[in-house]
Formats: structure tokens, sequence, C-alpha cells
């Protein structure tokens, strides 16, 4: 019995169904208010299941001139890993599944497994706006890593650990966001550069490269691709809410969090347009990291004055 409960719970809640579905459901609430925002009508509450449905329904082609194992296996590998981070974060409000010491840094990284595998799957066809959108895919991916993941050590720095249970515990009890708000904001923006959403959608602007890196992709490729965005979001706004919103300790606080956040990066693609990719890398980078390391300087200095 003790069995089937932990498959239950890896499977389907809180597992890989309900995040795949909460994925969806944080997705239609995007597209929703950027179209209000807007002022159009937006998607059906039923879109983006009835838009995964139809892609896995339909049959994928297979491009000349690919590696075609490769061509099936990145979207597997990009969405297994987007779910393998589940595991260490708080999600809806839960303790973690899985917890170790350092499973920060392992979290933030295995997020990086989606932005890889859609760079291989660009660089991995003959279609010129596919090789377009896997070059522009990599470089944003230096531009935002390093202050994405500087943004959430900030945190940890005070919690002192770098383990995700414990600095939400800490966070909990501390609104960091009140102590750190430039590494608040720093992890708000990396996380819309490696969703690639506007402003930092230059790696799949429709209007110049189709759907740059995923331009060959459909059926059930272009889905997994899909899911795995969708689980990013969930995980990106559940660290975020829990180490600088005063954590995340149930699912209503959960919803309600993450869903504050979602709204105000909502506003932020309606307000803001289209960053060229050399402005994403030269301001964004340059900045953004020597932002967060100046406010770590800061915490460093007030600790050793309180001490």
């Amino acid at each position: 019995m003790s069995t089937l409960n932990a498959l239950i719970t890896l499977v389907v809640f809180p597992g890989g169904l309900a995040i795949l579905l909460t994925g969806m459901i944080y997705e239609w609430v995007d597209r929703k208010l950027v179209a209000r925002l807007q002022n159009r009508m937006g998607p059906r509450w039923y879109q983006p299941l009835a838009d995964t449905v139809k892609l896995l329904a339909k049959e994928e082609v297979l491009p000349n001139g690919v590696h075609a194992q490769m061509f099936y296996a990145l979207p597997v590998i990009a969405l297994a890993g987007a779910l393998t981070a589940t595991l260490y974060v708080p999600v809806f409000g839960l303790r973690p599944a899985y917890s170790f010491n350092g499973d920060l840094i392992v979290t933030v990284y295995l997020l990086s497994v989606l932005t890889l595998c859609m760079g291989l799957a660009g660089a991995n066809t003959l279609n010129r706006y596919a090789l377009i959108g896997a070059t522009r895919t990599l470089t944003q991916l230096f531009s935002y890593e390093a202050p994405f993941l500087l943004a959430l050590l900030g945190p940890a720095l005070v919690a002192g650990s770098w383990q995700i249970g414990e600095i939400a515990d800490y966070a909990e009890r501390h609104w960091l966001i009140l102590t750190q708000p430039v590494g608040f904001l720093v992890a708000i923006i990396g996380l819309m550069g490696k969703l690639e959403l506007p402003p930092f959608d230059a790696p799949e602007a429709e209007t110049e490269i189709v759907a740059g890196a995923l331009t060959e992709y459909s059926g059930r490729g272009l889905a997994l691709f899909r899911l795995g965005k969708g689980v990013e979001l969930v995980i990106g706004l559940t660290l975020v809410a829990a180490f600088y919103l005063g954590g995340v300790a149930n699912p209503l606080l959960f919803f309600a969090k993450t869903l504050l956040l979602l709204a105000g990066m909502a506003a932020m693609q309606t307000l803001l347009t289209r960053l060229r990719i050399d402005q994403t890398v030269g301001l964004w980078w340059r900045y953004g990291a020597l932002l967060v390391l100046a406010q770590y300087l800061a915490v460093i200095v007030w600790q050793g004055v309180m001490a």
C-alpha cells in the first residue's frame, strides 16, 4: 500500500499530472491577462489543454538532414529535467518530495536543461530560422543564467543554507523582498528571460524567425517542449514566492502569491517592447549580475554590523 501511495504521489498529485495541469492553467492565466491588458479577449479557459491534446494527436514530421534519435529525444529530456526539478521545490505549498544540502544549485541547473535542449533542437536542423533561434536561445542563456542564480542565492546567504526547504522555512519568518528588493527584481526578470517571455522573446520572435529553434517541431515534440515551459513557469514562480514573499506554507498562500507574481509579469510583458538579443546580453549580463553582487556586499556588511 505504501508503494501505491508513493506512486500516486509521484505521478498524480502533487506529482507529474498535477504539475502539468497547473502549468497549463498558469499559461492560460498569463495569456488571458496579457490579452485583457491589450484590450483583446484572449483564449478560452481550455485552450492550452486543447492545444496540447491536438499536438499529441498529430503526426510528428521528421525533417530532412536531422539526427533522428536526437530530434525525438530532446523534447523528452527537456520535460524530464523540468519535472525532476519539482521534486526539490515546495510546489502547492507542500514540503519538497526530496531534499538535500545544495539542492538549490541542482534545481537551477535542471531548469536550464529545457533551454539547452531547445538550443540543440534548433542546431540539429538545416532550417535557417531554427539555427538563428538556436543561436539566440543559447546566447540569451548565458546572459540571464548567472543573474538568476545569484538572485536565488541571496536568500540562501541570509538563511545560511543552500537547501530549498530550509531557505523556504527561513523566508516564512522574513519577507526578503523588503531587505533584498534588487534580488527579487533580478529573479523575476531572469525568470522571464528563462521562459523567453516578452520583452526577452528574441529567440522565438514570430515576426522575424517564425518559431525560432522549434520551427521544425510539430506534434508530440512541440507539445512536450510547451509542457516543459509550463512546468518551468510554475517552478520559477514557486521559488521566487517561497524565497522573497514570505514563503508558501499552504496551498492558499501558494496560489495567491504565485498568481500575484504572474500578474506582475503579464503587466511587464504588456508594457515593454521586445529587446534585441544584443540589448539583452549587453544590458542584463552586465548590470543584472553587478546589481545582485552589490546587494550581496550590502547584506554581508549589514550582517557584520548586527553581529
